[in-house]
């Protein structure tokens, strides 16, 4: 039987491959998490991928957080998943690894762009200020698979996911990513009878896609997807939806829509980011994409489910 290692195995995305996971009994699917490895340390990376001897890896694993953690660590956030990228492709390769798909995201894509963004352009210009350690490190992982490609004939191929949200994920209040932070604020307020506060102006314009939606786009993408270059993985441009409407569907699943207030004093990021999933759509049907309010009631459901166990 032949072994599917997906690294980043027990985060948001890992475990909506692990939902899914029946419909490929035919592999033995292994979800390594960082308690199993160090991915920084090359030779501990190189000795579990040699004890595993996968035929695929997904690569999922990264030092990862919303807008305020790419802002304040900046340099642990370039090292880490430097390293971590690095020492990932490179023992992929040296055990035989013929087909990998690795996980890079759209805060790559140049910041003065024209939109909507296709993956032709993603080495046009610098990323956005506010996260430029962690878009290049995504950007250098794409390199690094086009490179090994290139030089060994492998099949190691990236995808690019708009803003991944469900169970699972990391609610931090402080470095979680928009939708899971806004949940545990939202949660919180209502317990205390504060004001829901959004940081920023809410203006911003971002494209989501439900966790269990990505994943089943991204084993396609390692069984089937074998063009050049990159591929975004998202639902239309016209999906986009402001930072104020995410908080507003929030606030309406916890009954909760009377209290939200908007601080005008924290950064709001880069505006948009519209991914056109053009590439996609020639290849593969129609995605059967969830809709964000379905998505966000059941992410919901299971944060008040789970919230004793919840990363936070």
């Amino acid at each position: 039987m032949e072994t599917i290692l997906v690294t980043g195995g027990t985060g948001l995305i890992g475990n909506g491959i692990q939902s899914i996971a029946g419909d490929y009994s035919q592999y033995n699917i292994v979800f390594m998490s960082s308690a199993c490895c160090d991915l920084r340390d090359y030779e501990k990376t190189l000795a579990y991928f040699s004890l595993k001897k996968p035929s695929y890896v997904i690569h999922l694993a990264a030092n990862v957080g919303g807008l305020y953690k790419n802002m304040n660590n900046k340099v642990g956030m370039f090292e880490d998943n430097t390293s971590i990228n690095n020492n990932v492709v490179k023992a992929s390769h040296e055990v035989g690894v013929q087909d990998m798909v690795c996980c890079l995201s759209t805060c790559i894509f140049p910041d003065r762009t024209t939109y909507p963004i296709n993956e032709t352009m993603l080495h046009d210009g610098e990323p956005h200020s506010s996260n430029y350690p962690y878009a290049y490190s995504k950007r250098m992982l794409e390199v690094v698979c086009r490179a090994y490609s290139e030089q060994y004939n492998r099949n190691y191929k990236c995808v690019i996911p708009t803003n991944i949200y469900g169970p699972h994920d990391n609610f931090s209040l402080r470095d979680s990513h928009v939708i899971p932070g806004l949940i545990h604020k939202c949660f919180l307020a209502k317990q205390h009878s504060v004001p829901f506060v959004v940081c920023g102006t809410g203006s911003p314009l971002r494209q989501f896609i439900y966790s269990v939606d990505l994943a089943k786009l991204i084993m396609w993408t390692l069984f089937e997807y074998n063009e050049s270059g990159p591929i975004i993985l998202s639902g239309r441009p016209d999906d986009e939806i402001s930072i104020k409407e995410v908080a507003t569907l929030i606030a309406k699943q916890f009954d909760y829509s009377e209290n939200i207030q908007f601080d005008s004093s924290f950064a709001d990021g880069q505006y948009k980011k519209t991914a056109d999933n053009s590439k996609l759509l020639s290849l593969f049907h129609e995605p059967d994409n969830t809709p964000l309010e379905t998505g966000l009631e059941k992410t919901i459901t299971w944060f008040n489910e789970h919230y004793k166990h919840v990363r936070k």
